[in-house]
C-alpha cells in the first residue's frame, strides 16, 4: 500500500484520544469512534473526557485541519479503514482485576464491518493469548475475511501521554508474519525510529512483565525506605548510591515515595499471577509485591497519626492534589480520596485543594470541602498533606505562607516534592517516605 492508509481507532477514553489525536498530527487521516454518543459529541466540541494537558488544543486543530473526526457508527468509522487501532482503557474493579470481556464483546461488534486484509492493532491492557483468542473466534465466524493481528501495548504515561506515545525508548510490535509489517513500520515509525519486532504473545507479555518489574521495584524501594527511617539512613542517599550502580542505572524506579496506584501496575501483576496459577508455576515474588504495596498505602496514615497525636481539639487537614498523579483530572484510584474518608472517620476536618479539579463529584461533594484558594485550604490546619506533585505547590509553599496561615507547622510529603525548601527547617515538622524519623 503506498497511499496514505486510512486508520480508526476504536475507545476514546485517555489512550485512544492520545492516539488518535497524536496520528491525526502527522496527517493520517484519522477516524475515532466510541459507542458513547455524549463522549463522541464533546470531542466534537473539542472536549476529550480526559484532561491531558495540550489534548484538546492538538484535537481541535486536527479536527479544523479535516484528518481527525469522531463517529459513534460503526459503518462510518470502518467501512474504508485500512487499520482498526484498539485503543480501550480495559475497566479494571476495585481488586485491580481487567474485564477483557468488555473489549472482546466491543471488538466482536466491530469484526462484522472489517474489510478482508485490514490491520488490528490492539493496544489496549490485555492478558497474554487474548489476540490469539479473538483470532479463533474470528475465524469460526468467517474463515474468508483475512485480518492482520498486531499488539503494541500502550506506553503513555498520564500527565505527559502525548510526549511518551512519541516514545524516546522504543515501540514493541507484535506481529506473526510478515503481512502487514510494511505498513505498520511505516506507521510505528512516524513516532519512533526504534521498533522492537517480536511475536504477538511476546508482545502481550512484554507489558505484563515490564509493569511487573516496576512495581516491584516500587515495593522493594519503599520496603527498604520504611526500614531507613527506623534506623536513622536517609533513603534518598540509597536512592543515589543504587542509580550511580551501572546495573541498576539513573532512570530505575527506586525512588522512595508513595505506593503505586491507578490501577495500571497492579493489573499487570495481576495477570501474571493468574497465568501462572493456570498453569501452576508458582510466583511468589510477584504476589508478595501486591501486598507490600497494600501494606505501604497505609504510611501516609501512620505518618498523619503520628503528627496529630497531641492535637486536643478536632484536626484541620489540607489535603493538596486531589487527583490520581500530576496531570490528569481523573479521581479514579486517589490516595487523597480515599484518605479524606479515614481522616473524616477519626475525627479530623478535611479540607481539599487542587489546581485542575474544581467541583466535587457528587457522591464526595457533601462529606469535603474543596477550595481553588491555596491560603484558605492552610489557615488554621493543623497538617499539610502533599499527595500530588503538581509544580504550583512547589511555587507557592514558601516557609513564610506556612508560618502566616497554618495553626501548627507540620507537613507530610511522601514523594519529597518539596524537600528543597521545607526539609531541615527549624519549626516545621516535615515527613517523606524514607525520611529518618528520629
Amino acid at each position: 500500500m503506498t497511499q496514505t492508509p486510512k486508520i480508526a481507532v476504536f475507545g476514546l477514553w485517555h489512550l485512544g484520544c492520545v492516539t488518535a489525536a497524536s496520528l491525526a498530527q502527522e496527517r493520517y487521516h484519522v477516524c475515532g469512534l466510541d459507542t458513547d454518543r455524549e463522549v463522541i459529541e464533546q470531542l466534537q466540541a473539542g472536549n476529550p473526557p480526559i484532561f491531558e494537558p495540550g489534548l484538546n488544543e492538538l484535537i481541535t486543530e486536527a479536527q479544523a485541519a479535516g484528518y481527525l473526526k469522531f463517529t459513534a457508527d460503526y459503518e462510518e468509522a470502518l467501512r474504508e479503514a485500512d487499520v482498526l487501532w484498539v485503543t480501550f482503557d480495559t475497566p479494571i474493579d476495585e481488586e485491580d482485576k481487567a474485564d477483557v470481556d468488555f473489549v472482546q464483546t466491543q471488538l466482536d461488534a466491530a469484526f462484522p464491518r472489517l474489510r478482508t486484509g485490514t490491520i488490528v492493532i490492539i493496544s489496549s491492557q490485555v492478558p497474554v493469548g487474548f489476540t490469539d483468542s479473538l483470532r479463533q473466534r474470528w475465524r469460526a465466524r468467517d474463515a474468508k475475511k483475512e485480518i492482520i493481528y498486531c499488539v503494541s501495548p500502550e506506553n503513555l504515561r498520564l500527565g505527559k501521554a502525548l510526549q511518551s506515545f512519541r516514545a524516546e525508548d522504543r515501540i514493541v510490535v507484535g506481529l506473526d508474519g510478515e503481512e502487514g509489517r510494511e505498513l505498520i513500520q511505516r506507521i510505528m515509525s512516524k513516532f519512533c525510529p526504534r521498533l522492537e519486532w517480536m511475536s504477538v504473545r511476546s508482545a502481550e507479555m512484554t507489558k505484563h512483565a515490564l509493569n511487573s518489574f516496576l512495581a516491584v521495584s516500587v515495593a522493594m524501594t519503599n520496603e527498604i525506605a520504611r526500614i531507613c527511617e527506623r534506623t536513622g539512613v536517609d533513603a534518598r542517599q540509597v536512592e543515589r548510591g543504587l542509580k550511580s550502580e551501572s546495573r541498576i542505572g539513573p532512570r530505575a524506579y527506586v525512588a522512595p515515595g508513595g505506593p503505586f496506584a491507578g490501577g495500571t501496575l497492579a493489573r499487570d501483576l495481576r495477570f501474571l499471577v493468574q497465568l501462572g496459577a493456570e498453569y501452576e508455576v508458582q510466583t511468589p515474588l510477584l504476589s508478595s509485591a501486591l501486598s507490600s504495596n497494600d501494606l505501604h498505602k497505609n504510611w501516609v496514615r501512620d505518618a498523619a497519626t503520628r503528627l496529630l497525636k497531641d492535637v486536643r481539639e478536632p484536626a484541620r487537614v489540607a489535603i493538596l492534589g486531589l487527583t490520581y498523579k500530576t496531570g490528569t483530572d481523573t479521581l479514579r484510584r486517589s490516595e487523597a480520596v480515599s484518605l479524606g474518608f479515614w481522616l473524616m472517620e477519626h475525627g479530623a476536618r478535611v479540607i481539599f485543594h487542587d489546581p485542575v479539579v474544581h467541583h466535587l463529584p457528587e457522591d464526595l461533594a457533601d462529606k469535603f470541602q474543596l477550595t481553588d484558594d491555596l491560603r484558605k485550604a492552610l489557615t488554621e490546619s493543623d497538617l499539610l498533606v502533599v499527595l500530588t506533585d503538581w509544580p504550583i505547590y512547589r511555587k507557592e509553599l514558601r516557609p513564610s505562607l506556612l508560618a502566616q496561615t497554618m495553626r501548627r507547622t507540620a507537613i507530610i510529603d511522601q514523594n519529597r516534592f518539596l524537600a528543597a525548601q521545607l526539609e531541615n527547617l527549624p519549626g516545621i515538622e516535615y515527613s517523606a517516605v524514607g525520611k529518618p524519623t528520629e
